[in-house]
């Protein structure tokens, strides 16, 4: 087991770990228990009954946050000509085609956290797989990061769209905001992002799809929702 800081166990004294919370008693703890020094991101940890094995289960979409995530978010667009341009007007940070791929495969450039492109650049970015996949940065049609349509994808990630995706236990993990958002601006995109994944429900998963949900501040102890005050009972 990891050893915690002072500050942390200390922190981790407000949590039951025995008790479900209620969104509002949750959102209560998170704002009592983000003490860093700089402005904690709020984490959403959905433990599901999905079959990690089957490939089917497994999901990649993305969400929209009413409130945002709090974060400024870098999109990168893989464009060329009049899209390219679009891009650039939407508000999107870089925008090139195969110089820019060659900048990421030969430089080691990530400086972003969104990379957006056309159908037609997916022939470039080919080599990139390996190392954009794993990251979570390569751009694809399930998450609305591979379209016709870029302005309408730099604006709703630069709004408060994120990815959801499994992770190799079939779990999700995703940002729901920054600690300072108020309370009611959190509790809402909170409730707005668990009743959007119960709609990605797999159609071959068995009895309760949402096992567990917990937040938890960057620097601080986890807090499990009681999920019956997310969305009307709805598992």
């Amino acid at each position: 087991m990891p050893k915690h800081s002072k500050r942390y166990n200390e922190l981790r004294k407000l949590v039951d770990p025995e008790k479900s919370y209620s969104l509002e008693e949750a959102v209560e703890l998170i704002k009592k228990t983000s003490t860093a020094k700089f402005d904690e991101t709020v984490e959403f940890h959905i433990k599901t009954n999905i079959d990690y094995r089957k490939s089917e289960q497994n999901i990649r979409s993305t969400i929209s946050l009413p409130n945002g995530t709090g974060k400024s978010v870098r999109v990168l667009v893989f464009a060329k000509g009049e899209k390219a341009e679009e891009a650039k007007n939407a508000g999107a940070d870089y925008v090139g085609a195969e110089e820019l791929a060659d900048k990421i495969a030969n430089e080691g450039f990530f400086d972003f956290d969104v990379a957006i492109a056309t159908p037609d650049m997916m022939k470039v970015l080919g080599k990139l797989g390996k190392v954009l996949g794993p990251r979570g940065l390569m751009p694809n049609p399930k998450s609305g990061t591979v379209t016709d349509d870029v302005a309408a994808a730099v604006s709703e990630f630069k709004k408060g769209k994120v990815e959801v995706r499994t992770d190799k236990t079939g779990n999700l993990h995703f940002p729901v905001g920054k600690a300072s958002f108020t309370p009611e601006k959190l509790a809402e995109n909170i409730k707005s992002a668990y009743e959007q994944v119960l709609a990605l429900r797999p159609a071959g998963v068995k009895g309760h799809f949402i096992k567990k949900a917990v937040i938890a501040s960057t620097m601080g102890p986890g807090i499990k929702l009681d999920i019956n005050t997310l969305a009307e009972g709805k598992k």
